[in-house]
């Protein structure tokens, strides 16, 4: 069953109970990868891998998950080249109070340094479990990132 989430603002990623922050440099430019996370919604489903449905929306996106997770997400923040933000309004996951994800892109060499932190509040199940996915979610990040370089380098 789908609920709305307590709305929380940028500041949320680096105050929320729960951070995750994973990083890794990519070859692709930050305006090329900015552009694949902020434009190009559809495109997600082509490098994340989790990911099985984007669609761009009024204000944000609509995503859905491998393994049936939904979300309804609201852009905070789109700086090109260096920050795309967003909230989680609405999500079918139990548990979950409040949820931002910022990706954060800086340059690196002839590349960038993508910065992805997952800000989160929830039921102390939630909190947990998302602890616990640290791992499972890293691993996540880098083969996205790693599926978008490729993406963009024959694009």
């Amino acid at each position: 069953m789908a609920r709305r989430l307590r709305p929380v603002g940028i500041d949320f990623v680096e105050t929320a109970p729960v951070r995750l922050v994973f990083a890794r440099e990519i070859s692709a430019p930050p305006d090329r990868v900015f552009r694949a996370l902020a434009e190009d919604v559809p495109g997600w489903t082509e490098w994340f891998s989790a990911v099985t449905f984007a669609r761009p929306t009024d204000n944000g996106r609509e995503i859905r998950l491998r393994g049936g997770a939904r979300f309804q997400e609201t852009v905070l923040m789109a700086k090109e080249p260096e920050v795309y933000a967003y909230r989680i309004e609405v999500t079918n996951t139990p548990g979950a109070r409040a949820w931002a994800e910022e990706w954060r892109l800086s340059p690196a060499g002839a590349g960038t340094r993508v910065q992805w932190t997952f800000a989160a509040d929830g039921a102390a199940p939630f909190r947990l479990v998302l602890t616990l996915a640290r791992a499972g979610l890293g691993r996540a990040f880098r083969d996205a990132v790693t599926s978008l370089d490729r993406r963009l380098a024959t694009a």
